[in-house]
């Protein structure tokens, strides 16, 4: 005679079983829509802005989508303004805590944004941009130039800081899958 198996493999803890693997029954919702009976488990909204959902299985929940419109029933002016409020609530807003700095949109550091001011140059420009202002400056201030002229060393030497910087910005950014060897 076999013994039936009795001890569970978690030794008592109950946070070592598998998900699913209690005992106790696992309650299913099943689709809203009549004569399905496959699980309800993607919500989908009843009505505009209203709490209650109706919980469809991933057929009908694509079929309810598919002819789903968000301003059905509104006049053109509260389609518009609906529209407008909602576009309002997905806006970032940028925290308080970076009021001191600039406006940036995470591609280029404060030393970068600082370097392509000395050089005249928008956040945007590219490296060609880059050397061609680099050149341009350098050519202009250059000590052999304009010999004697303090201002003028002051500029070529923040031209030549403001292009090592964005050098090295440019050497640090990480290549494509496609450019490496």
């Amino acid at each position: 005679m076999t013994r039936a198996k009795t001890r569970n493999v978690d030794w008592g803890f109950p946070r070592w079983r598998d998900y699913g693997a209690g005992s106790a029954a696992v309650a299913v919702r099943l689709c809203d829509r009549d004569g399905c009976d496959l699980p309800g488990d993607r919500p989908a909204p009843k009505a505009p802005n209203r709490p209650e959902r109706w919980y469809f299985c991933e057929r009908h929940a694509g079929e309810y989508n598919s002819r789903w419109n968000y301003f059905e029933g509104l006049t053109p002016e509260e389609a518009a303004a609906r529209e407008a409020a909602a576009e309002g609530e997905t806006q970032f807003k940028r925290a308080k805590h970076w009021a001191w700095t600039e406006d940036g949109d995470g591609r280029r550091s404060r030393a970068e944004r600082d370097a392509l001011k000395v050089l005249d140059l928008d956040d945007d420009a590219d490296v060609d941009a880059v050397r061609a202002a680099h050149r341009r400056l350098v050519k202009a201030n250059h000590p052999d130039v304009k010999p004697g002229d303090a201002e003028a060393a002051g500029r070529f030497q923040a031209a030549q800081a403001a292009y090592e910087v964005l050098q090295r910005a440019e050497a640090a950014k990480p290549k494509p899958d496609s450019l490496r060897s």
